[in-house]
């Protein structure tokens, strides 16, 4: 299959750039490969999902663009992959091109072999250190996040003094929930906005207290079976609006 026509490169190699752009301007990337090809000096063919350099829309296999000699490190231990960049007098960065998110995505580098078994070492030496760091750094974002919730679940309690301090509790943990998405994670519930807060109360509200998950499970209209729980809703949450003390 020849590649030394332009728009047969065009076709044959829709999603390679023709330059280094998918990382630094100093960098070089080479990519995995999504298309059957062959090398444009050497002629080689290679095969989906192989490494190749592409130069100038011209697509070179790894011995071609000088950089045969290197192993690849996969992504997924930071210290390590930058370790064996710094001691790489040669490196690359290795990209692939993400069909789902239209757009390239590092998958590790190349670097000689013997930077990455210096970086191994060095990352085997200190591993102790790096891990104490770690549960450091975890312990002071989950005293952050217990902090939040506290604070969620005192403006809950502000603004519905009569809800139950339980149930108050409950209902920050479950909106603040990590990477949930939910009210609670949102800038407005974080600066303590009154209906941000309303909209979290009014969901724990909904389904706990009310026969709105029962209504979904037997089939019913998601709109219909709000509007069947909606005066349950405002009778409870006119109860908990009020202070139980007055």
């Amino acid at each position: 299959m020849s590649v030394a026509n332009s728009s047969d490169r065009a076709q044959k190699f829709p999603d390679q750039p023709s330059s280094g752009k998918s990382g630094k301007p100093d960098e070089i990337v080479v990519f995995f490969t999504h298309h059957e090809g062959q090398c444009a000096e050497c002629q080689t063919p290679f095969h989906k999902g192989e490494l190749i350099r592409v130069e100038a829309q011209r697509p070179l296999c790894l011995d071609c663009a000088d950089l045969g000699q290197l192993e690849y490190l996969p992504r997924g231990n930071t210290a390590l992959t930058r370790r064996a960049s710094k001691h790489s007098t040669l490196h690359a960065v290795v990209v692939e091109w993400s069909r789902s998110r239209k757009r390239y995505e590092r998958q590790g580098i190349l670097a000689t072999p013997q930077a990455i078994m210096r970086a191994v070492a060095e990352c085997e030496a200190d591993e102790d250190v790096r891990e104490r760091r770690r549960m450091r750094e975890l312990e002071a974002r989950e005293a952050g996040e217990s902090t939040y919730v506290a604070a969620v679940t005192a403006a809950i309690r502000t603004q519905f003094p009569g809800c139950p301090a339980d149930e108050a509790a409950q209902i920050a943990a479950w909106t603040c929930r990590k990477h949930s998405g939910r009210v609670g994670r949102s800038a407005a519930a974080k600066q303590f906005d009154r209906q941000a807060l309303r909209l979290a109360v009014v969901a724990h509200i909904r389904h706990e207290h009310t026969r709105y998950d029962a209504l979904l499970m037997d089939g019913g209209d998601r709109e219909a079976a709000r509007q069947c729980v909606r005066p349950d809703i405002d009778e409870m949450l006119g109860r908990w609006e009020l202070n139980p003390a007055q």
